[in-house]
């Protein structure tokens, strides 16, 4: 069960939240990385994708050199920490004998179990997992399906380089908090979004976003990304309100967090899910509102 609740984790992150590996070629790139300069300091922001492929690493130069120039590393949330994970189990899954089929429709159940079947994913893994986190679940089998697996993920490689250097680790929410967030959802937003999920997965919609994410990342584009985004939204029924919950009503605090990291001595690398710095509700574009010089790298 724990390792499930560390694919759980991760999907918390990969709440918006990527074909082929990153080539040298691409330094000559744009990166899904930026800096915001203040009178005092300067804090590097990049956005992550949380499942790779092992040939990605190292990072391309410019965001390996952002990592060397900083002290602390700030991730969404720390997807190492047994305990947080472990805590939020119980909120997560249901209680025996409650189970997922009895908070969705038979008809959309059956199909949730061909699903599992196609990803040779046990039912006895997930009949317990509450709507968000089974289909959650097949998401990253999907990912898996087309070789992004979450051991390769951008935030596992930063933490373990940061833990190897002893850079100080900080969390810009945390899992308790994202837990929340996730436990939040009603039950009629929950079977909505379980519903529209099984159906982008059936009909080859969610590869497509994967995909598509992964070349806007690697490329550095977020207005790439941000259609990606849009089109999906179009397409699955609750994913734009999905979106308005878990990306954008969470920017002002980290915002604020942001700006107190600008306040110390220290250089900060803050690494957040890439969707968080796209688009005129992004990070990037809020931090410029408030003055400072951000560019991207």
């Amino acid at each position: 069960m724990l390792s499930l609740l560390r694919h759980a984790a991760r999907a918390l992150l990969c709440a918006a939240t990527l074909l082929s590996p990153i080539a040298a070629a691409q330094d000559a790139q744009r990166n899904f990385l930026w800096e915001v300069i203040s009178l005092k300091n300067r804090v590097y922001l990049f956005g992550t994708v949380h499942a790779g492929k092992k040939g990605w690493y190292p990072l391309p130069a410019p965001v390996e050199e952002a990592f060397l120039d900083s002290k602390v590393l700030v991730v969404e949330a720390d997807i190492t920490d047994v305990d947080a994970i472990a805590k939020s189990g119980p909120i997560l899954t249901y209680t025996p004998p409650d189970s997922l089929a009895k908070h969705v429709e038979p008809e959309h159940y059956d199909r949730f179990r061909k699903l599992l079947g196609r990803y040779q994913v046990p039912e006895e893994q997930a009949a317990r997992m509450k709507p968000f986190m089974a289909v959650s679940l097949l998401v990253f089998a999907e990912w898996g399906r087309l070789g992004y697996l979450p051991q390769y993920g951008v935030d596992a490689y930063l933490i373990a380089k940061a833990r190897a250097e002893n850079k100080r680790i900080l969390e810009i929410e945390g899992l308790q908090v994202q837990t929340q967030l996730i436990e939040s959802l009603g039950e009629k937003e929950s079977k909505v979004l379980f519903e529209g999920t099984l159906t982008a997965l059936e009909s080859g919609l969610t590869s497509e976003q994967i995909t598509g994410m992964v070349n806007a990342w690697q490329s550095g584009d977020p207005k790439l990304l941000l259609e990606i985004a849009r089109k999906y939204n179009e397409s699955v029924p609750g994913a734009r309100e999905f979106e308005e919950k878990f990306i954008w009503s969470r920017h002002d605090a980290m915002v604020e967090k942001i700006e107190g990291y600008l306040q110390t001595g220290a250089r900060h690398f803050v690494a957040v899910g890439a969707l968080h710095l796209a688009g005129p509700r992004g990070l990037v574009e809020l931090l410029r509102k408030k003055g400072y010089i951000v560019r991207q790298r």
